[in-house]
């Protein structure tokens, strides 16, 4: 007892010593290591390594581009599931240590001196998001001292919610995933709040071994782990008994999942994500996380997607089978095929290993938009055959949707088969397309027919199509290709061609510019060109090859005339013509200085043609497109808003080359301060009982916006009176002042007397398969290059413009025989406009005041007499209607020549 006495000082003095030393090394440990360690509060200016991505205009994900996937959530929007989840299996005392925890620390020691192994880290979630954003993995004692200190100094700085939301918005989850809600959507598909508790303990598992422990790679190490955090879920009183044991039983059901993509539209992404790169750099573009909103409307880009693939697959159609993939043998690739029946696919042991065998076959070929991947497992004695269709499964494909005519060239297809083994053989690797329409619209019904295969092909032909906003030259739709995978070339945009007839509206809009009418007659007649600039003398001809002799300009472009066009161009002046299409945004290297611009033979891109239309649609406005609206940074900030130039009918006209008609009177006023313009000319009401011109005040700025804005007694007289205030940029200047308004390139007569022209190829002319439509707004042209090589059709009414094209992306390749711009592409354009102005009231190009209509001679253009049979009303502007009467009746009629002489089309 006496010893005992005498060692409890000495022991307390060695425990004082101990305490000592430790708070000595403890001390010199922080002054020798924080003074080279970073600020806490530097978390908030490190930025973390978020995608881009890209949306439609109505919020659809498009696609995002970015090696990390990471999509950065605020705490609120963390459900408590996966919070808990994540503390349960890294840090259950989170809330209650101050950075560090000693039990975790005294854990790791007890086992660092058993065992000399350093595998128990006792980290907490603070000292791990220390070590995420500061320091290295390295397994070392200064390490560890550095990230005790700087998770003691991290817990100054943030709150506990603070903390744990950087943590699960940093953490790597393995596969490319950084954050809990990348990780839901590469797991499981799902948002964030989707996940239910199973699939939430699964993510908590992952930060101890992300690459070891995920579900895809190990789903056995997976359902350990998480059957690890779902017990400590439970001990830990987050989750009771019954959502323990439902969670336990959970299949593990992951497989990684790309983006989640709402409308596939890769072109668009593809040009979307070339801008960011121009405009921040591959690094900064692809990792800070900026979103990018796209002018794209969803419903009109899936239409326009739709609308492509469905025409080309069309023009394949007409133009032969060219074969299968591939001949495989069935008995090497699945052998217990060989226990099945032609009667009874499917039925015998085995089918399950043969039905698994031929998806994994079919998974070595390239998947392409619309068409399944399908092998051939037997010919039936009905000619229909029996196939496995990936990712779908057995199916009995008729005879009437197999059979098809064996391609031979452009121009010919081979005889018709007669029985299923002239098509195809077993083992034959092919691609079929469903009836999509029939299996979309009865869906839901019970007791449909079984769904709809048949034979094609991916389509060597290619095509194009863009749509636009007349009003400001927003993108509203655009597909380059058929499909993206196959082909990144995107020919809306970088593709360059013969736009063919579609150029011809321009040409007659530079005639009606110097001294044409609609009514003006042009001679069709042979015509011989021996120019320097051609390689040979030229005789351009009619699609039909025969002349016509006397024709309205009208009637020139419904029937889309060659000699006609020519002859125009002749009178018009080459120089002016090309001066006139420059307006349009045309390039000046795709405007040959030759009689041949007439015909397109100068190259030029789709949005270079839909453009051009759109300044006809807007009444005669320069209108240039543009894809991307807004740009927002990872905070939500805009850091980009388009200000595109409208086509601003109220505004005054500020012409192209500063040729001025009508003087912007409030920026004539404030230039010039000392000179008051006439009070008639504009009258602004300070209030309803104030009658005086703001500018008798003699004020030199321009009068707020209130001001110029009627004054009403009350809401209802303000709603009832708003349809009728249209006020103009010489009433309202302040109202107008910022408005970025479109250049007019055009007048409003000449815009408006092309658009009815135009009318009139729909109604009657090379494009009348559009008047199916039974739409009286609506004005296109088609375009056929030489040969075939290049069909266009581009149209539009008030409120759309949009412009397709088909060819090979072989320039010197024809489409066949007959494949013009009123075959080929015009399908195109009518699907889309279909689906698009489904629904939609008529939106026509509204006619300026001063035109006037006029009776005349369809001979000769000049006034009817009473007498005339062959009369039509015919517009003008105002001081350009013939004032001489008709010689004659005449023989030129809207009808003249059988519909043989353009039902194809048009050439050049």
């Amino acid at each position: 007892m006496k010893v005992a006495k005498q060692l409890i000082p000495v022991l307390m003095a060695l425990g004082a010593s101990g305490v000592i030393v430790v708070l000595a090394i403890a001390m010199g440990s922080y002054y020798y290591l924080a003074p080279g360690l970073p600020s806490a509060d530097t978390i908030r200016d490190v930025k973390l390594q978020v995608p881009l991505r890209i949306y439609t205009r109505d919020g659809r994900l498009i696609q995002q581009f970015g090696e990390r996937r990471r999509q950065p959530v605020s705490f609120e929007l963390i459900p408590q599931r996966v919070s808990k989840a994540f503390l349960a299996a890294e840090d259950d005392r989170f809330y209650d240590h101050p950075g560090f925890d000693y039990q975790g620390i005294a854990r790791a020691a007890f086992n660092l001196l058993l065992t000399g192994s350093r595998s128990q880290g006792g980290s907490t979630i603070t000292q791990q998001l220390a070590r995420a954003y500061f320091l290295t993995r390295d397994r070392t004692f200064v390490r560890k001292g550095k990230e005790l200190i700087l998770a003691l100094q991290i817990e100054q700085e943030f709150t506990k919610p603070e903390i744990l939301a950087l943590y699960l918005n940093k953490i790597f989850l393995g596969q490319r995933a950084y954050g809990v809600a990348a990780a839901a959507q590469v797991y499981f598909g799902k948002d964030l709040n989707e996940l239910n508790v199973a699939e939430a303990a699964t993510l908590a598992g992952l930060p101890k071994a992300p690459s070891t422990l995920n579900p895809v790679t190990n789903p056995a190490r997976a359902i350990e782990r998480r059957a690890y955090v779902l017990r400590r879920m439970w001990e830990l009183k987050y989750i009771d008994t019954e959502m323990y044991q439902a969670a336990l039983n959970f299949p593990m059901v992951s497989k990684l999942h790309g983006s989640k993509v709402e409308l596939a539209a890769p072109y668009v992404a593809s040009m979307a994500s070339k801008e960011m790169l121009q405009r921040f750099g591959q690094d900064q573009a692809y990792t800070g996380g900026y979103k990018v909103v796209t002018t794209i409307d969803s419903r009109l880009q899936q239409s326009a997607q739709s609308a492509l693939r469905k025409t080309l697959l069309e023009y394949d159609q007409r133009h032969g089978f060219k074969g299968q993939l591939e001949v495989v043998d069935l008995n090497a690739v699945a052998p217990s095929l060989a226990l099945e029946t032609a009667e009874s696919p499917g039925d015998k042991p085995g089918a399950e290993a043969a039905n698994q065998a031929l998806q994994t076959l079919l998974e070595n070929y390239p998947a392409h938009s619309d068409l399944s991947l399908a092998v051939v497992i037997s010919l039936n004695a009905d000619n229909s055959v029996n196939v496995f269709i990936r990712d779908t499964g057995r199916a009995r494909v008729s005879w009437e949707n197999m059979k098809r005519s064996r391609y031979v060239d452009d121009n010919t297809v081979g005889d018709e088969p007669k029985n299923i083994a002239d098509v195809l053989k077993q083992g034959s690797v092919i691609r079929l397309i469903s009836d999509s329409s029939v299996q979309a619209e009865k869906a839901s019904q019970k007791n449909t027919p079984p769904q709809q295969w048949r034979l094609a092909q991916m389509p060597e032909v290619q095509g194009a199509i863009v749509s636009m906003d007349p009003y400001d030259g927003a993108i509203t739709s655009l597909a380059g290709g058929f499909d993206y995978q196959a082909s990144k070339f995107n020919r809306a945009s970088q593709a360059k061609r013969q736009p063919g007839s579609a150029i011809k509206p321009f040409i007659y809009s530079a005639a009606l510019e110097n001294g044409f009418t609609a009514a003006t007659i042009v001679k069709d007649a042979p015509i011989v060109v021996n120019d320097k600039n051609l390689e040979a003398i030229w005789r351009p001809e009619n699609y039909s090859g025969k002349f016509y002799g006397d024709t309205r300009l009208r009637e020139g472009l419904v029937r889309s005339m060659n000699l006609v066009s020519l002859q125009t161009l002749r009178r018009v002046g080459i120089g002016k013509a090309v001066a006139h299409l420059r307006r349009f945004g045309f390039p000046t290297d795709g405007l040959p200085r030759n009689l041949t611009l007439a015909l397109g033979s100068g190259a030029i891109s789709m949005l270079d043609l839909v453009g051009g239309y759109s300044g006809i649609a807007s009444g005669g406005y320069y209108i240039s497109p543009y894809i991307i609206e807004r740009i927002e940074d990872v905070n939500g900030n805009v850091v980009y808003q388009a200000d595109p130039a409208i086509a601003c009918q109220s505004c005054s006209d500020h012409w192209f080359d500063d040729r001025e008609t009508l003087k912007d009177v409030a920026e004539d006023y404030l230039s010039n301060a000392t000179q008051k313009p006439d009070d008639s000319i504009l009258q602004t009401r300070v209030d309803a009982g104030d009658s005086e011109s703001w500018f008798a005040s003699g004020e030199t700025t321009l009068p707020p916006v209130d001001a110029e804005v009627p004054s009403y007694s009350d809401t209802e007289q303000m709603i009832n009176s708003g349809g009728s205030w249209h006020p103009n940029a010489s009433e309202t200047p302040a109202f107008f002042a910022d408005i970025n308004s479109a250049p007019r390139i055009i007048s409003p007569d000449n815009a408006y007397i092309v658009y009815d022209m135009m009318r009139d190829v729909v109604k009657r002319g090379t494009g009348r398969a559009i008047s199916e439509l039974q739409r009286d707004d609506l004005a296109g042209k088609t375009g056929t290059t030489n040969e075939g090589k290049d069909t266009w059709f581009a149209g539009f009414n008030r409120e759309l413009a949009a412009t397709v094209w088909v060819g090979f992306d072989n320039p010197n390749r024809s489409l066949g025989r007959r494949e013009t711009g009123g075959r080929t592409a015009l399908p195109m354009w009518k699907y889309f406009i279909q689906a698009a102005l489904s629904n939609q009231p008529e939106a026509a190009v509204p006619p300026p005041a001063n035109l006037v209509t006029v009776r005349v001679s369809g001979a000769t253009g000049e006034l009817a007499n009473a007498g005339d049979s062959n009369t039509r009303f015919e517009i003008f502007a105002a001081g350009t209607e013939p004032t001489v009467k008709s010689g004659g009746n005449g023989n030129v009629t809207e009808d003249q020549g059988s519909d043989d002489d353009f039902d194809a089309g048009d050439i050049f």
